[in-house]
């Protein structure tokens, strides 16, 4: 799995891994901010989660066409620091009601997005022309894997560290988070509150603020909570310097690829492919035809932040007992994943001796989860957003098996192309959003008090298909990309595959604007229907598609 790959793979991987930590510690909680702070609806979050993430993934294609023209450490140095400029003023509270506020937080958004436009395409480029060479260019794919298998490292600790803050935050003032609060809160605030929903904002008030009428009460949990989540996003600060740091102390191991595809060297090896016009032609219009596929993909899966996290706030059980706990306490989770590696480690192993070593320390990492989980509390709570870990946590612990899958099916002459991966992934997709739309059939809409709920296990099993439809279609995409583009036009087309992307996470807020307007079922049942679309449209273009990796 690691064996033979190029330094500058471990050095790149850990500098996208700092970013990613920061940017879904900031994404986990950012829908649950706005509203909390502005007391917007969800279809106004939806829409305004859907802006930004199209911006967040279409800046990329611009940031690409400059890296070809000025080069890709220069772009990926400037996107950090923009970043970092960005994370530092949406960690500053501001008042809710006056509208510097608002100015400054989308100000801050589109800092963050300029920032990533210009870091995420061109890392990502950088990590494909070190296997331009020869001696790596069959390592390409596995690369890609462990690359994306490095993000969700960072994505998979980033809902605890959100929710760690914003729990500790909120006890300095003795208040604890509901996320039944803030919307009571702000309806008050507006004269919308219903008689019986008063009822309920003034019992958590008498238990967290007893000295505080109900409109005081409202006013500081507002704030406080808002406070609690900027203290959240100033994780993603630290994260950058710690980015950064790696980038530049491991510089040399990846120097060599920092420069524009458009500069060329005096070894034969590094020389770039020289193209016809048709078969450039031909390039171009495989990877448009997997853009158009994988909008639909995008616009489903990155509802992990929008309307899953509406799922687990108002319709999925707030306190869990039984195994279940484990899923909420992200170092048990970790050392499960390690333990994973060390096991196909131990399986893969010529040596007797290493095989030893690695199967006690397997056991060692699986006893120290098991005594993490035995020392939980018998009832916990948990917050929405700590759902969003299971789905990074999921594609660390499955990446050595899905590479390992592959490689066997390589070696017997059956591995499916990447085109046909990705085809796949719509399907498994479609999969996932069947879960859904089954566990939501007589759930009432809006969720009323006392109203039925929905265990753990059902966002759970969702995550954990999602996840394979994930593994066989994100980093396959990303390893196409970079094999197929025409080399005058890398940036550009990695450029292009982050375009798709940010069509598709823009309307992932289309089933926001549906959330309370039709039956849950119903919202699934839509998108289950653009992947299947998408998975039949893949398949009918399968020969054309996989003819340009040939």
């Amino acid at each position: 799995m690691f064996k033979g790959q190029p330094k500058g793979l471990f050095a790149l991987a850990l500098a996208n891994t700092g970013e990613r930590f920061g940017y879904y510690t900031m994404l986990a909680i950012f829908v649950l901010f706005i509203q909390a702070k502005f007391g917007f609806s969800e279809a106004a979050a939806g829409q305004i989660y859907g802006v930004f993430l199209a911006a967040v993934y279409f800046m990329p294609f611009i940031g690409g066409i400059l890296a070809d023209k000025l080069g890709y450490g220069k772009c990926v140095m400037t996107g950090i620091a923009i970043m970092f400029a960005g994370y530092i003023m949406l960690s500053v509270p501001t008042s809710a009601e006056n509208i510097l506020g608002k100015i400054l937080v989308f100000a801050s958004l589109a800092l963050i997005s300029v920032g990533t436009g210009l870091f995420k395409g061109n890392l990502q480029v950088m990590v494909g022309n070190l296997y331009n060479s020869p001696q790596y260019s069959h390592l390409r794919d596995s690369a890609f894997s462990l690359f994306y298998m490095a993000i969700n490292i960072g994505a998979m600790f980033a809902p605890s560290a959100a929710t760690k803050m914003t729990n500790f935050y909120l006890e300095k003032f003795n208040l604890s988070y509901n996320g039944e609060i803030p919307r009571l809160a702000h309806e008050f605030i507006n004269g919308t509150i219903e008689e019986s929903s008063l009822s309920s904002l003034t019992k958590f008030a008498n238990e967290m603020a007893s000295s505080m009428n109900v409109s005081q009460f409202s006013k500081f949990y507002l704030e406080k909570l808002s406070e609690a989540y900027n203290l959240g996003f100033a994780i993603a600060c630290v994260s950058l310097i710690v980015s950064i740091a790696i980038y530049m102390a491991c510089r040399s191991w990846f120097k060599h690829v920092e420069g524009n595809s458009v500069v060329k060297t005096n070894t034969a090896e590094s020389k770039e492919e020289e193209l016809s016009p048709a078969q450039t032609k031909s390039r171009i219009t495989a990877l448009v035809i997997v853009f158009a596929v994988v909008i639909f993909f995008w616009m489903a899966f990155h509802q992990n932040g929008l309307t899953l996290t509406f799922f687990a706030r108002d319709y999925t059980v707030s306190q869990v007992q039984g195994w279940e706990r484990i899923g909420f306490n992200i170092w048990s989770l970790a050392l499960i994943a390690v333990s994973i590696y060390t096991i196909f480690g131990a399986f893969q192993s010529k040596k007797l001796s290493s095989k030893a070593i690695l199967g006690i320390v397997s056991v060692a990492l699986l006893s120290g989860s098991y005594m993490l989980y035995k020392n939980m509390d018998e009832t916990i709570h948990i917050l929405p957003q700590m759902f969003q870990q299971f789905n990074p946590f999921f594609v660390v612990a499955l990446t050595p098996v899905s590479m390992a899958l592959f490689a066997w099916l390589a070696k017997l002459g059956k591995e499916p192309s990447a085109p046909k991966k990705i085809a796949l992934g719509m399907l498994v997709a479609a999969m996932g959003f069947g879960i859904m739309a089954f566990a939501s059939h007589g759930l009432q809409m809006p969720q009323v008090e006392g109203g039925a709920m929905t265990g753990v296990n059902t966002l759970m099993s969702t995550y954990l298909v999602l996840t394979f439809a994930e593994l066989l279609l994100s980093p396959m995409g990303i390893s196409f990309v970079s094999k197929v583009a025409p080399p005058k036009y890398k940036g550009m087309m990695m450029g292009g595959w982050f375009a798709a992307t940010a069509i598709g996470n823009y309307l992932c807020s289309i089933p926001a604007q549906l959330w309370n307007k039709i039956p849950l079922y119903l919202i699934w049942t839509v998108l289950i229907g653009l992947c299947l679309i998408a998975f039949l449209f893949m398949m009918l273009m399968m020969k054309r598609l996989e003819k340009t990796t040939e």
